[in-house]
């Protein structure tokens, strides 16, 4: 099946970890030009040269999310190299497990300005271009949190659920203009993320990492983590022609673990 990717600009946050790495693989896969974009110079840098030994096109950024200065000259940069950005895909770093109460005002916003802010206004950005070309995709990465609130983990659950929100409003506003807006959940793809995550609750309840993976593996119905490259490859097919008529979504990648309906 032709996705229909061939030369299409693609940014991606995040790229330097395991969901945004695997996301630019799967795009670059499917022929579109891939700005890997990280914090992490050497993890966006290694997550370009991978796509390019594969025979891809691909050009790594390091880009700090909270500083919204440094958008224009970021997409500026790209521009010159590739062209305007078709496809956005906005991956952002969860913030460390906390619960919900008691946290600052302080560490609200900061973590608001890199994980909600950075994404509307970078999206704000990209939008004229993809309006001028009659076509855009706008995928934003979140968790499953924003559908069944994980404990300990209070900021990422109450941030990431405001862009699903902003996300299905976006996708009423700029429908008519061929841009499509969707929201993808992910929920245990195994990632460095996801071990770290079953590491903490590990020490919170006494038990062995190995042991709270079994119990998380016990509650999926596919009976098994996910595979990056899983989550990559619907990515992929959200951004593509084939998926179009799809916008103001939210997209399970989960293996069935969410019980919500």
């Amino acid at each position: 099946m032709d996705l229909g990717l061939k030369g299409r600009v693609a940014l991606v946050f995040g790229a330097g970890g395991g969901l945004g790495g695997a996301i630019a693989r799967s795009l670059a896969a499917e022929g579109a030009r891939v700005v890997a974009a990280d914090i992490v110079a050497e993890a966006a840098q290694a997550t370009a040269e991978d796509i390019a030994r594969a025979g891809g096109a691909a050009q790594a950024v390091t880009w700090d999310l909270a500083d919204l200065r440094s958008i224009p000259q970021h997409l500026a940069g790209i521009e010159a190299t590739f062209g305007p950005v078709e496809i956005l895909v906005n991956n952002t770093g969860g913030p460390p497990p906390t619960p919900v109460s008691g946290q600052s005002p302080e560490e609200w916003e900061r973590h608001f300005r890199a994980m909600v802010m950075s994404v509307i206004a970078i999206t704000d950005a990209v939008l004229p271009g993809m309006k001028a070309a009659g076509w855009g995709r706008v995928i934003t990465s979140t968790s499953s949190g924003v559908v069944a609130p994980i404990a300990n983990l209070g900021l990422s659950n109450a941030l990431r659920a405001s862009l699903v929100g902003w996300s299905k409003t976006l996708a009423g506003e700029v429908g008519r203009s061929g841009i499509t807006s969707n929201i993808v959940l992910p929920g245990r793809i195994a990632t460095k993320r996801i071990a770290f995550l079953d590491e903490q609750r590990a020490k919170r309840e006494g038990k062995e990492p190995a042991e709270v993976e079994a119990a998380s593996t016990a509650s999926i119905p596919l009976g098994r983590y996910g595979e990056p490259r899983e989550y990559g490859d619907t990515v992929a097919y959200l951004a593509s022609e084939r998926a179009s008529y799809i916008t103001g979504s939210v997209i399970r990648v989960d293996g069935g673990l969410i019980q919500s309906i």
